[in-house]
């Protein structure tokens, strides 16, 4: 069983101790092994400079942003061992928008022409970010506005008004390509959202809390709860010339207020403490290395396809190219790696990551898993980036 050496956790208490002295911004950190927590250390103060705005622990609370990505692909994953639903089920037997998605020639042309899809998209494409819903470029890194409109939140039906955000003045949803050949990060989660909604007739909070977070103990929440608040960690915002400022709206972000959210954004709406994420990341570590477990969340097939590539060659150059590792693929819920990072996670890892800053891996050939809260946006943060890149390398460095 891997463990951390006396003095690797020497180590790593030190490097995040001088990690987070003076004026830099709190985080966490956290290892599991197969057994259990291995490492789980924070640092910092919530407001960064602000002693007395309570230090950084392993209970505080991250708006996860694209960490709820994989929760997401969970549920639906939930819907597909309880028999609700196949990997080809189509899109537009439940949403009219899914029958007339068009695809841009450009999708960052002022005036976009575009040409009728001929392939309709199922949960598959979803799960895998062959779809082709695409995140639009924004000049500031910020979220657009399906995220950010707060009166999306008041209409009669969110779910509708998104996907009119989504198409503005297109007359269908826009694509980049043709579904199934190339990957594009967008939209994908948050109708996986949608779907599992419709297909459970719960809102995606109580499904995941009945069949996710609830069998594991876990408060994680599409509500920023009173006991929530209490424990989040403030936002920072880094400016162009890599200075950090206190959080004071320099985005438009999600809709926050508990009494207002009235749509579950699957990509990017949920709030938890990492040590929280990490049970998850522990029992699904446990499902997949066949080991028993009480209140399995999902069947050992289901958790071993998490693991095994699905996208085509054009989307492993996009996506290796979006985040600047080789090679990199994509399974039903997050990121692959298909070679080893030298001195760092092992070939066959998942891993993903959140735009405040948030980030996790799954490491089955070294049966650990680990995560990394901190709330810097927006991304990509370099310094966040060589943080936790150093983290992981002192991690394996430390392990016996």
């Amino acid at each position: 069983m891997t463990n951390l050496s006396p003095s690797g956790k020497e180590a790593l208490d030190k490097f995040i101790k001088e990690a987070t002295d003076g004026q830099k911004p709190g985080f966490v950190f956290g290892v599991s092994n197969l057994d259990g927590e291995i490492y789980f250390q924070g640092g910092g103060s919530n407001v960064v400079g602000d002693p007395s705005s309570g230090a950084v622990n392993p209970d505080s609370v991250f708006w996860l942003c694209s960490q709820t990505k994989m929760i997401a692909a969970l549920a639906a994953l939930k819907l597909l061992d309880l028999g609700k639903v196949t990997l080809d089920t189509l899109l537009s037997d439940y949403f009219p928008e899914f029958r007339n998605p068009i695809i841009l020639d450009d999708a960052s042309a002022e005036t976009p022409t575009f040409r009728p899809a001929k392939t309709p998209i199922t949960l598959k494409h979803l799960l895998n970010f062959t779809s082709g819903l695409f995140y639009p470029d924004l000049p500031n890194s910020g979220l657009s506005e399906p995220y950010s409109s707060k009166a999306l939140h008041a209409t009669q039906d969110p779910v509708s008004e998104f996907f009119r955000l989504v198409k503005g003045d297109l007359p269908g949803l826009p694509l980049k390509f043709e579904p199934g050949t190339s990957f594009a990060y967008g939209w994908s989660s948050d109708v996986i959202g949608f779907l599992v909604e419709k297909i459970s007739g719960q809102t995606l909070e109580a499904f995941c809390k009945e069949h996710i977070f609830s069998p594991l103990g876990m408060k994680t929440s599409f509500y920023l709860t009173p006991e929530l608040k209490n424990k989040l960690v403030s936002l920072n915002y880094r400016d162009t010339n890599s200075v950090l400022h206190h959080w004071d709206n320099q985005l438009e972000i999600i809709e926050q207020d508990p009494s207002k959210v009235k749509l579950h954004l699957g990509g990017v709406g949920m709030y938890s403490s990492m040590r929280d994420y990490l049970k998850l990341l522990r029992h699904l570590l446990q499902i997949n290395a066949g080991r028993p477990v009480e209140n399995p969340i999902l069947k050992k097939e289901t958790v071993q396809d998490m693991f095994i590539p699905a996208l085509p060659e054009a989307g492993v150059q996009v996506l290796s190219q979006m985040l600047m590792i080789e090679g990199l693929q994509w399974g039903t819920t997050q990121a692959i790696n298909t070679q080893d990072l030298p001195g760092r996670r092992k070939k066959g890892s998942a891993t993903w990551g959140g735009w405040a800053g948030t980030m996790h891996f799954l490491d089955p050939t070294t049966g650990i898993a680990a995560v990394f809260g901190i709330q810097v946006c927006p991304p990509p943060d370099m310094q966040t980036i060589a943080l936790w890149t150093q983290l992981e390398t002192t991690l394996y460095s430390s392990l016996k």
